[in-house]
């Protein structure tokens, strides 16, 4: 009898040390906003483009970030020093970032999800550059 009292006090301290997930940011935008006021994150970056109340939160679509970035064509480098063969042609990127903000009922951001976002295989993505304020490679 007493090993089971201590066996389930034991599953109990482990349960209680749990944490969930929910709140841990995953990329740069959540380490900006998370917990802070949505009033801060408008005003910065415009207002949203829609809002739907999920009982006492509600959640914020919002668009922006436009811009367009000129990518030059590479090549590649001969011993000598000189250009090579081409290996991409230039290209034009059209960028923009989407996200949806869960905001609770004192205004407060609890949650970020990146919606529309051009990634990288090098360096950030283009929201997390835009507004969580991560530096280009």
């Amino acid at each position: 009898m007493n090993f089971r009292m201590m066996t389930v006090a034991g599953l109990a301290l482990a349960l209680a040390g749990c944490t969930t997930t929910s709140g841990v940011a995953r990329n740069a935008v959540e380490t900006q906003w998370l917990g802070k006021p949505a009033g801060t994150f408008f005003a910065q970056f415009g207002p949203p483009i829609a809002d739907v109340e999920t009982g006492d939160d509600t959640v914020y679509s919002w668009k922006g970030g436009y811009k367009t970035r000129k990518i030059p064509a590479e090549y590649e480098k001969t011993a000598d020093g000189k250009r090579g063969k081409r290996i991409s042609a230039a290209r034009t990127e059209y960028l923009s970032c989407s996200v949806q903000l869960t905001v609770s009922s004192d205004y407060v951001i609890r949650a970020v999800r990146l919606v529309g976002d051009r990634k990288r295989a090098n360096g950030p993505s283009w929201c997390e550059e835009f507004l969580g304020g991560a530096k280009a490679e």
